[in-house]
């Protein structure tokens, strides 16, 4: 296609929620909550909600149980990730008929264009996705990926936005600045000690101030999100898992240090499993653990070399886990190994 280079956003709408309601017609309009087991009396956090149950305020990462609370009519189903690894490649065949695709995960992915007219190519996008796999999706059109990326927020649902130069301020400048794509509840809150609550206020702080207070190099570059600069580049190039990770949420709170550990060793052989089917070499493996009521800690260790060992990642892990102080009772733990990075980097 002749024209100017785009990017476009394409975000799947409720996409987990939408594969179970193909297939389960009869779910279609009611409130449905996926995630976990599918067992809201369980220690488990919902995955996605079809937007009838978003209306009682359900949403991803709240608990099953709260999910159930604020709607007790709720249909609950367990997470089915090869449905969702299938539908979602699907999708992104459809999108590699229109251009480069870089894929974010399941629901979501990049297209770099070149049109004359972006809305009208936004909309084909659209029909092709709904006629060929029956889900719904919403385009964002930007001059660069940051842009594209914050334009689908506006489309949704089933709706397409353009976010350029152009109308960034206008858009944007009243926005707190958590809208930004790279800029959590965290640094949202340390943005605000320095005053800076929107979008606007950080893109005109002053950038020594920033660096003082966040780093010389995520200060400054968090004002640069603010001003709307980001890459236009869109790569097909496959992506490259940095780190593989297995958690388990216990639906009783173990405080005995032999539980603890064992839990450990189970997922440490699982992550070890995991690292044995990507072929690639271990360099850190870092332990997450929720303490009741709800305070998590990530601890980590580098490796003496690169390894594949399982035996190596095991007592890693188990190293790890002493750095904690277990005299408070814990209700979840996770085991993440990080990979050596290939030859030219990520």
């Amino acid at each position: 296609m002749a024209g100017r280079s785009w990017v476009l956003h394409v975000d799947l709408d409720q996409f987990i929620a939408a594969v179970e309601v193909l297939r389960r017609p009869e779910l279609r309009g009611l409130p449905v909550v996926v995630g976990g087991t599918g067992d809201p009396s369980r220690r488990e956090v919902v995955a996605t909600a079809s937007y009838e149950a978003r209306e009682f305020g359900v949403h991803s990462g709240i608990p099953l149980r709260l999910a159930l609370k604020r709607c007790p009519d709720a249909i609950f189903l367990p997470s089915d990730p090869d449905a969702y690894n299938l539908a979602s490649a699907e999708v992104m065949a459809v999108l590699r008929d229109f251009g480069v695709v870089e894929v974010l995960g399941w629901d979501e992915a990049f297209v770099g264009v070149e049109t004359e007219d972006a809305e009208a190519l936004a909309r084909e996008i659209m029909a092709a996705v709904l006629e060929r796999t029956r889900l719904h999706c919403s385009v964002g059109i930007g001059d660069n990926k940051l842009r594209a990326k914050l334009a689908t927020g506006f489309g949704k649902p089933a709706g397409v936005f353009r976010l350029t130069q152009d109308n960034w301020v206008e858009m944007m400048a009243h926005q707190p600045t958590d809208a930004l794509w790279g800029i959590g509840t965290k640094t949202a809150r340390k943005l605000a000690e320095l005053g800076l609550t929107t979008v606007g206020e950080l893109a005109r702080a002053d950038e020594d101030d920033l660096a003082a207070r966040l780093g010389p190099t995520m200060g400054p570059w968090y004002r640069t999100l603010a001003l709307g600069a980001g890459s236009t580049k869109v790569s097909g190039t496959p992506y490259i898992p940095r780190s593989h990770s297995r958690e388990t949420t216990f639906q009783v709170n173990l405080v005995d240090l032999e539980d603890l550990r064992a839990e450990t060793v189970k997922l440490a052989r699982r992550v070890a499993d995991d690292v044995a089917a990507d072929g690639r070499a271990v360099i850190r493996v870092s332990v997450k653990a929720r303490f009741a009521p709800f305070w998590t800690g990530t601890r980590s260790t580098t490796l003496p070399a690169p390894t594949h060992d399982p035996a190596d990642i095991e007592t890693a892990a188990l190293t790890v886990l002493e750095r904690f102080d277990l005299t408070r009772p814990v209700r979840l733990l996770g085991v993440r190994a990080e990979f050596e990075p290939p030859a030219g980097g990520y």
